[in-house]
């Protein structure tokens, strides 16, 4: 009997490998959450997707630990802002790799701020103006219309890497690109109130959030972008709002929330905790809840009265 059940499972073996799925996923190694999560929105179980960082880590400070070097050597696609977020840590991190197929220039490498207008370009490159980024602000994902553009432009190289299920990436590009379309609608309907408020913002995060939404940034709690406010500094600031005054402060998921917090107090304004990225809040678990929460959230601060 014994002989017997070996024999099956012999000749159950090839027909047990024809059951498995006959493509590989591409494995995806993603910067930032949220271009993990607009891989997993596009390539579904086609794709195995991993993150370095997550919404409570800065993105410009992270440390190419070996864990990430082996994710990347494995990856087939890495997926990263670009714009020079990463410049401290992903050129070391595919360096060390050793992976040819994901090097810059490669189709395995994917910078999605390669696909939209940059803004705050610097006329002019100081580097004692603080952590400025010579390609223009990388914080390009507080812009739901440039998720749309990246969306694209990744579904693309997704059916590129992977022809043979070019037209499933297809198809949930397209009907991805049909949901956030509707979505974009709403949340800008939504947040039409918003139109022309004035603003203060802890890190320099939010220009294309402002850009989409009409908010005016009256002032910026960062002396220099990436420098940590002064207590002087702080009180520059509190005294310019006495002549212009704001509606609220923004701050990131991952900040030290004690700048905008100070504020907030002095000036009577409210703080509000931008998510930032996906994961950056309980109801930013996916891109479009990142969208309704951050929404959701700056409306609830202009209706906050002092």
């Amino acid at each position: 009997m014994t002989h017997r059940s070996s024999l099956l499972a012999l000749l159950g073996a090839p027909l047990a490998l024809l059951a498995l799925p006959a493509h590989a996923a591409l494995h995806v190694f993603a910067c930032e959450p949220e271009w993990g999560a607009l891989a997993q929105e596009l390539g579904g179980n086609l794709v195995d997707v991993s993150v370095a960082t997550n919404a409570l880590q800065d993105p410009h400070q992270i440390q190419a630990k070996p864990s990430l070097i082996v994710r990347a050597r494995n990856a087939d696609l890495v997926a990263c802002t670009g714009a020079e977020l990463e410049i401290g840590w992903l050129p070391v991190l595919l360096q060390q790799s050793g992976n040819a197929k994901v090097q810059a220039g490669q189709p395995g490498n994917f910078a999605a701020a390669d696909y939209v207008k940059k803004l705050d370009v610097p006329g002019q490159l100081d580097r004692a103006q603080g952590d400025v980024h010579a390609a223009g602000n990388p914080h390009i994902q507080t812009d739901p219309r440039n998720i749309a553009l990246v969306a694209a432009a990744l579904g693309a190289r997704l059916q590129q890497l992977d022809p043979t299920h070019a037209a499933q990436y297809a198809k949930a590009q397209s009907d991805f690109a049909q949901r956030w379309q509707q979505a974009i609608a709403r949340w800008s309907a939504q947040a039409a109130p918003l139109r022309g408020e004035p603003v203060v913002s802890q890190h320099k995060a939010f220009v294309y959030l402002y850009d989409w939404l009409g908010l005016k940034e009256v002032a910026v709690l960062e002396p220099k972008p990436g420098v940590e406010p002064t207590a002087s500094h702080l009180q520059e600031v509190l005294a310019a709002l006495k002549a212009a005054p704001a509606k609220m402060v923004l701050y990131s998921a991952y900040q030290d929330p004690r700048p905008s917090e100070w504020l907030s107090k002095n000036a009577s304004i409210p703080a509000v905790k931008i998510p930032f990225t996906v994961g950056g809040s309980d109801a930013a678990k996916d891109l479009f809840g990142l969208f309704d929460d951050t929404v959701a959230r700056l409306l609830a601060a202009r209706s906050t009265k002092p």
